[in-house]
């Protein structure tokens, strides 16, 4: 890690403060993993939900390659959700003497096929229980944690680009966030990839092929003249030195159901339900149920504005999501929650080096009064509560909170979401389209297979699993 953050933060850190940098901007994102990597001396501890096999996931599977190379020691630990063919490619990377790789709660049966699926049915229980969890760290002096996962859709490099959020993270909260690492590194869920027993495809692989030359070189021009992740952070000008933060998670065990159920929602509900003035959420996949939506309604009564931002249907990813999010629409809007839901097109002017424009939401944040923040991988819904393993940041910080504020207020603003307004018992959706008022009474934008999908989970007992 470069000496000049040590040398530039060691007063904040010694008074027991932590640094955190918001990370917007998917570029930025995309540069501050590629800088961290670079920057690394000593290790690199990775951990994700998913890592696509695309141009983005290869390009920072080769930075991370490169710190091996170096002599970093290198830990990736991966949900074996991840879509690969076969393990070739894991199995190259952990023949490296300086990288190991694990899978989190692992199949027994590696190869695609009859058999696999056999097993996906008879521990379905099991297998539907994941590591949600996202971090970066490098040396043990800055972690990345928040709602990324690696692939082209995170970093503006797809046809269909996430809107999501980071923080970069210095000094204590760094700490509690390698605590994390090691509890899920060291469990017994997690599986080294050399000892799964995985299927005989191929000897040698190379986990960079099929990269496009000219992707690459637009992708790394976008770290610019950023020569160091100390340089990253300076050129922001914007870290928060913060006494009250707290790097919060799941234990691994909660896929195995062993530990109390919900135990981040537990950590998180205290604070929820103290908002006195207001409360902001931002969740992609947001299925409240009747006690969330309990809450919601009487913190609305107890005198507090209440806003959610979630995908449209037209927007998000997991239509069947949508679905259930739909039976609380109305009687949140009834009892006065403010509901807004991200347009599936990007409207606001932006430059993208590569011409995408989809939009769909990916962020899970919130803030309360003004002064308590959270972001992280936690979505509201009954997968995130008893589930997945999730984790994220939890601070106090007036000006930190004001910066998150500010991106919610640009994404509920008409040109990127709908205002969900209910007249008499039928919801109208408020937008603005280059300048033109745009009001709809059905599902805006949305095409004929989505929306019989929405309405089919509706009325199916699926709630708890998605």
């Amino acid at each position: 890690m470069d000496v000049s953050i040590a040398r530039t933060t060691d007063d904040k850190i010694k008074a027991g403060k932590s640094g955190l940098l918001l990370v917007s901007d998917n570029y930025d994102a995309f540069a501050a993993r590629v800088l961290a990597a670079r920057s690394a001396v000593r290790t690199l501890d990775l951990m994700y939900y998913l890592w696509h096999d695309d141009h983005t996931g290869r390009l920072l599977l080769q930075e991370v390659f490169r710190a091996a190379q170096r002599g970093v020691r290198v830990r990736l630990l991966l949900d074996d959700v991840n879509p690969r063919k076969d393990d070739s490619a894991y199995l190259a990377l952990s023949s490296h003497p300086n990288i190991e790789l694990k899978l989190f709660n692992p199949s027994g049966i590696r190869a695609r096929g009859i058999m696999r699926g056999v097993e996906v049915i008879l521990r379905l229980f099991a297998l539907t229980r994941r590591m949600h969890n996202k971090a970066w760290i490098a040396d043990d002096t800055i972690a990345i944690v928040g709602g990324r996962n690696v692939g082209d859709a995170y970093f503006d490099a797809a046809e269909t680009n996430f809107r999501d959020l980071d923080l970069l993270l210095l000094g204590p909260a760094v700490q509690q966030t390698a605590e994390i690492f090691e509890a899920f590194w060291n469990c017994q869920d997690a599986k080294a990839i050399g000892d799964l027993g995985p299927a005989r495809t191929a000897t040698k692989a190379n986990p960079f092929e099929g990269s496009d030359g000219e992707t690459e070189s637009k992708l790394l021009s976008l770290i610019g003249d950023r020569a160091s992740i100390a340089e990253f952070i300076a050129a922001s000008n914007n870290v928060h030195w913060v006494e009250r933060v707290r790097v919060i998670s799941d234990p691994p065990e909660k896929v195995r159901g062993w530990r109390r159920r919900g135990w981040l929602m537990k950590e998180l509900l205290p604070v929820i339900q103290s908002a006195r003035k207001s409360l902001e959420i931002v969740s992609p996949y947001f299925i409240p149920g009747k006690r969330g939506s309990a809450i919601l309604s009487d913190l609305v009564g107890d005198g507090a504005d209440v806003t959610v931002l979630t995908n449209s249907l037209a927007a998000t990813d997991v239509a069947a999501v949508h679905g259930a999010y739909a039976n609380y629409r109305k009687r949140l809007l009834r009892k006065g929650v403010r509901l807004f839901e991200l347009q599936p097109f990007s409207r606001q002017t932006k430059i993208s080096v590569f011409g995408s424009k989809g939009a769909s939401l990916h962020t899970k944040a919130f803030s309360v009064d003004h002064r308590t923040g959270f972001v992280g991988s936690f979505n509201f819904d009954p997968r995130s509560v008893s589930l997945n393993a999730e984790m994220g940041v939890l601070f106090e910080d007036e000006k930190l909170v004001a910066e998150l504020q500010s991106r919610f207020q640009a994404e509920i603003s008409p040109e990127a979401s709908y205002r969900l307004e209910l007249k008499g018992n039928v919801l109208h959706w408020h937008g603005c389209d280059e300048g033109r008022v745009q009001d709809y009474t059905h599902e805006p934008e949305a095409g004929f297979f989505r929306r019989i999908l929405a309405v089919l989970v509706r009325h199916l007992p699926l709630e708890s699993q998605l």
